[in-house]
């Protein structure tokens, strides 16, 4: 996704949320220090079958639906479940808020972290980033993409792990461990979920596909452009 798509939807998001881009920017430039520019080939997903793990507690209880895919991303926490459950992770997406050791270890063990700087979230890139194996670091952001860290589209990490298996080329996108109305949350978490759906519904579309979990609630989301 070209970052001029992109920043209207991020507009809206900082107008939604009170956020002031200036944090984002500075979270982005201390990452672009920490990191080196990532081989994307890599990973290079053309016509594969992708997962979406996210983290909420259905999870456990949908891990079936990995066996016929080709490729495992987790979001945060989900990360943990799907390694437990003795799954191969391609790919681990997070802002570092939660299970930090997780991406460290994963790093050492060759696997790729995508790692999402934002406003809050300074410190913790400060204190694990440079832990992790460089090699295997995909440094990202909400703002303008800047050296080495990107911006692929996605807000959440788990709609931010949508988005980068998009860019990377999958073909079909399958999705286990999320409830938009998790009771579970917080206020601000629960915004935040609404959001998720919201750009997951204007990445289908931009897809010309549907993602089951949208299943249900696709008309009421309010349109992205």
């Amino acid at each position: 996704m070209r970052y001029s798509h992109w920043e209207p939807v991020y507009e809206q998001i900082l107008d939604d949320f009170g956020f002031d881009k200036t944090g984002d920017e500075t979270a982005r430039d201390v990452l672009a220090r920490l990191v080196e520019p990532f081989d994307r080939d890599r990973l290079d997903w053309d016509g594969k079958t992708v997962a979406i793990c996210g983290a909420a507690p259905t999870l456990p209880n949908e891990l079936d639906r990995l066996d016929a895919v080709d490729v495992i991303v987790a979001a945060s926490t989900a990360a943990d479940v799907v390694r437990d459950a003795g799954y191969d992770l391609d790919l681990m997406v997070t802002d570092l808020d939660k299970n930090p050791r997780t991406a460290v270890e994963l790093t050492e063990g060759g696997t790729p972290v995508a790692a999402a700087a934002h406003g809050d979230n300074i410190p913790a890139i400060r204190k694990w980033v440079p832990k992790f194996e460089t090699d295997h670091v995909l440094g990202t952001t909400q703002a303008s993409p800047v050296g080495p860290v990107v911006n692929w589209g996605g807000f959440t990490d788990g709609d931010r792990a949508a988005f980068i298996a998009d860019e990377l080329g999958a073909s079909r996108l399958v999705f286990a461990g999320w409830d938009f109305d998790d009771p579970a949350v917080d206020a601000a978490k629960a915004e935040k979920l609404q959001w998720a759906a919201r750009l997951l519904r204007w990445l289908e579309r931009r897809r010309d596909e549907e993602f089951s979990i949208l299943d249900g609630r696709r008309d009421d989301i309010e349109p992205l452009p």
